[in-house]
Order: structure tokens, then C-alpha cells, then sequence
């Protein structure tokens, strides 16, 4: 009890008495993020404000040999944030100013917890948006887009954050404030890539330099309605196999489309539909309406029911509010749900969707599958009943055989949600032993003493492999 009220008054000392938190009614909401599978409270969570600032906790802590955890907004959705036992969280969120717009060479700076549709809003006056645009856009952080490496719907023709970041400031585990990037094309290891979707293991990212994107010429929207997820899961490989790139490319299934109807933004989808797509095409004026023209002869040649184009700006943000929202919208047709994040070439859609559904049906829980169809990233809803004994440990169990799928057919096992603790021991579906290994070795370069976000990521070795290593040291 010394020993932490003692910690407790050194960090007091590095961020002030009202920026660390201790008593245990005030860390319950950090005991987990947006996987709410596992919970565990943190030791303590500190607040700070500056990069020195982080940079002094950061020198402490390591110096105490405590372990410690970044966080930004808590929407992550695999336990990337997630305390595991005895961490301290360093929380960003009081680190959250536009710094600099660079309007010439089309750049931001921003401190990580600047929340990811702030951007948007702040250089929208003069023609400009940042293109990573994940569904909690109105609430995560573009730190912890950075540690997660988070997509969007649009990221099919702009990519994810990776293709966006142009440099960083770090905290490393032993607290040393180092800067990367900034020269396009400059020459030696790719550090920012690495760091990029490194979930938070290898360094804390205090400053982010993002690219910002002049608004298209013109966009429109498309959704068409389909009695049949295999002509729906067609009609989006025949959009991209003709030529078009859509700037988003969106599927529902009939269970999805039942929990965003009986959410907050329903748009009055007919009822029994099999399955929708929400199409957008931007560009150049002159151009847009010849896709438009492609994409409903596909549909037509798709047996499509119905395929309408958005009228109005008003009924464009209508539909995308309704796709938007469609995680949290599951909360209206059930207790709890489990979200996944597989990856498939779009080619396989029909036969990975059909696999899905035998799984439910063995299962006998329902799922919803709502994903990024023009990019293949899958995100099954596994809708459950926490109350009920052992429907939890059965939700994990059928979110691992989806992933399993994933990756039978040449995917992964994560497009955007991170690995966390969620999906460890599924990194073993896509990586051999040595493949993890070598991943880790490069973590033990940043993060020697395994301090940052500890045991997260990577699954502990087998068995097998501690009994190799041992064999090769005799």
C-alpha cells in the first residue's frame, strides 16, 4: 500500500493531484474497452497533457518496472487498451489540439487523442477532409487509428491510416522522445509502417502529422436491395471486375439490416430483404454518372429487387447514418453482441457468407453480418446472451471458427480492430511459430522489457516451440 500510494504522489508531481486517478469507483471504466468480453482493472490512470509530460510517467514508471498501457478514446474492439493485471493507463485524451494545417502541401498535425471526425469538420471550410473514416469516427481518436491502423467504409479506393500518416512523434518504453518521418520517399526501414497498427506495443505516438484530402468534384450514392446474399456478394465483384473503384462498397445482411431498422437511424429498408449494398462513386463530375450507369447494369444483371441513387445530400448522410450506426444498433434486437474484423479475397463472399451461416445455425446464435464488402473485411456481429451460462464463452468460441474461415480461403484475421487480446491465439491461424517469433523479436527492440502494453498481440509460444528453442540451445 506504500509502494502505490508513493507512485500515486510521483506521478501527482509529473501531471498535477486532479489528472490521476486511483480509487477504485473511479477506474472501473477503464477496466476494459469496446471488447467487453474481459475486465480488469487498472493499478492507476494518469492524464497527461504534454509530450514531456508523457515522456516523465513514461521515465517513471519504467525506472519502478511497471508496467503501463496507452490509451485514447476506448472504442478499440479487440482489448488492445485492455488492463490485464497491475498496468498504469496513460490516457491521451487531454492531448487532443489541431496543431498546424499546412494548406499548401496538404497536411495536418495532430495530437493524438484530436478525435478522428474533428479533423474532418476542422479544414471542411475551405474544401478539405481526412479520408480514414471507421464507423466511431464521431468518438476515436486518430491515436488510436494510428495503433490500430483503422479503415473505414471508404477506405476500398483512399486505404486505411497507414496510407495517410506522414510522420509521428514517440515515446518510447523508456521514455526517450524521438520523431520519424516527415520526408516523403525517404530512404531505410519503413518506421512509420511498423509503427502503424504496432497496437500500442512498440511506442506511445504523442504527435501525428496526417494527410488531408481536396473534397472529390462530385459524388453518388447508391442502394440497391437484394432477396439473395449470393447475387448481392456477386454484383460486388462484377462492380470492381468491370473497372470501378468505388470510393465505399457496403453490405448488409437480412439480420443486419433488422437491427439498423430498429435503431436510432432507420431509413425504412422494405422488410424481409436478404441482403443491400450501399455504393458511393466520387470524382470528377464528368464521369460519375457513366459508373452510376455501370453499377445498375450489374445490379440489374444481379437480380436486383430495387437500386435507387440518394437524391439529396440529407438522404445520402440518411443512409450512411443507418450503415454507420449498425454496431451499436444490434443493442435493439439483443442483450449483447460480440463484433468481429475477418478478411477475405471479395472473390470468396459467397462461399465465407455461406460457411458463416452454418456456423450459426450449429451454434444456434444468430449473426449479423455487416462489412466492407468491396475491400472483403468482414464484420459477423455474434448476437448473444451474456445472462445466460456459457453463452459468452460460445460467442468467442464461433467468433474464432469465423476467423477460421477467414483464413482458410487466404485472408486474415483482422482488417481493422487489431489483434488486442481478443485474437492472439488466432494469429497462429495465418503465422507459423517462427513468423510470430520474429514479430516478437522486433518488439523486444522497442520494448525490451515488455513495460508497454504488455502481452498483447502475439499469442505466448507453444509448447512445441519452447521445446525446439530448447533443443537448439543444447
Amino acid at each position: 500500500m506504500q509502494a502505490q500510494d508513493a507512485l500515486i504522489r510521483e506521478l501527482a508531481v509529473i501531471v498535477g493531484t486532479g489528472s490521476v486517478l486511483y480509487r477504485e469507483e473511479d477506474l472501473i471504466s477503464y477496466e476494459c474497452d469496446g471488447y467487453v468480453i474481459h475486465k480488469q482493472p487498472p493499478r492507476a490512470v494518469v492524464f497527461p497533457a504534454t509530450t514531456e509530460e508523457v515522456s516523465q510517467v513514461v521515465k517513471l514508471l519504467h525506472r519502478r518496472k511497471i508496467p503501463f498501457i496507452p490509451r485514447g478514446a476506448g472504442t478499440g474492439l479487440s482489448g488492445g487498451a485492455a488492463p490485464l493485471g497491475g498496468e498504469v493507463i496513460i490516457s491521451l485524451v487531454k492531448m487532443k489540439k489541431l496543431l498546424h494545417v499546412d494548406w499548401e502541401n496538404r497536411l495536418a498535425v495532430v495530437q493524438p487523442g484530436f478525435v478522428n471526425l474533428k479533423l474532418t469538420n476542422s479544414v471542411a471550410s475551405k474544401g478539405y477532409y481526412y479520408a480514414p473514416d471507421p464507423s466511431s469516427q464521431y468518438a476515436c481518436t486518430i491515436g488510436g487509428n494510428v495503433a490500430e491502423n483503422a479503415g473505414g467504409a471508404h477506405c476500398l479506393k483512399y486505404g486505411v491510416t497507414t496510407n495517410h500518416v506522414l510522420g509521428m512523434e514517440l515515446v518510447l518504453a523508456n521514455g526517450e522522445i524521438v520523431e520519424i518521418g516527415g520526408v516523403p520517399d525517404a530512404p531505410g526501414y519503413d518506421l512509420m509502417g511498423l509503427l502503424t497498427g504496432s497496437e500500442g506495443t512498440l511506442a506511445i505516438v504523442t504527435k501525428i502529422t496526417v494527410r488531408i484530402l481536396k473534397n472529390p468534384e462530385d459524388k453518388k450514392t447508391v442502394l440497391a436491395y437484394f432477396d439473395s446474399v449470393e447475387d448481392a456478394s456477386h454484383a460486388v465483384s462484377d462492380i470492381i471486375a468491370i473497372g470501378i473503384v468505388p470510393a465505399a462498397l457496403e453490405m448488409m445482411d437480412k439480420t443486419a439490416i433488422e437491427g439498423v431498422e430498429a435503431g436510432n437511424y432507420p431509413v425504412g429498408h422494405p422488410p424481409g430483404l436478404q441482403a443491400l449494398l450501399l455504393i458511393e462513386v466520387d470524382g470528377i463530375s464528368a464521369g460519375i454518372e457513366d459508373q452510376i450507369e455501370e453499377i445498375l447494369k450489374v445490379c440489374k444483371q444481379r437480380n436486383v429487387i430495387q437500386v435507387k441513387v440518394a437524391e439529396n445530400e440529407q438522404e445520402r448522410a440518411q443512409w450512411w447514418a443507418n450503415r454507420k450506426t449498425a454496431f451499436p444498433a444490434m443493442g435493439a434486437i439483443s442483450p449483447d453482441y460480440l463484433v468481429q474484423d475477418g478478411v477475405i479475397p471479395r472473390s470468396r463472399l459467397p462461399e465465407v457468407l455461406e460457411k458463416v451461416e452454418e456456423i450459426s445455425k450449429r451454434s444456434g446464435l444468430r449473426i449479423a453480418n455487416v462489412f466492407h464488402a468491396g475491400d472483403g473485411n468482414l464484420h459477423p456481429l455474434i448476437l448473444f446472451d451474456a445472462r445466460k451460462p456459457g453463452e459468452t464463452e460460445l460467442a468467442a468460441r464461433v467468433g474464432s471458427e469465423v476467423l477460421k474461415v477467414c483464413a482458410d480461403v487466404g485472408g486474415s484475421i483482422t482488417g481493422e480492430h487489431g489483434v488486442g487480446i481478443e485474437k492472439q491465439e488466432e494469429m497462429r491461424f495465418i503465422f507459423t511459430e517462427e513468423e510470430i517469433q520474429a514479430q516478437t523479436q522486433i518488439r523486444s527492440v522497442f520494448n525490451p522489457e515488455n513495460l508497454l502494453n504488455p502481452d498483447k498481440l502475439f499469442p505466448k509460444p507453444s509448447r512445441c516451440a519452447e521445446v525446439r528453442k530448447a533443443v537448439g540451445h543444447l
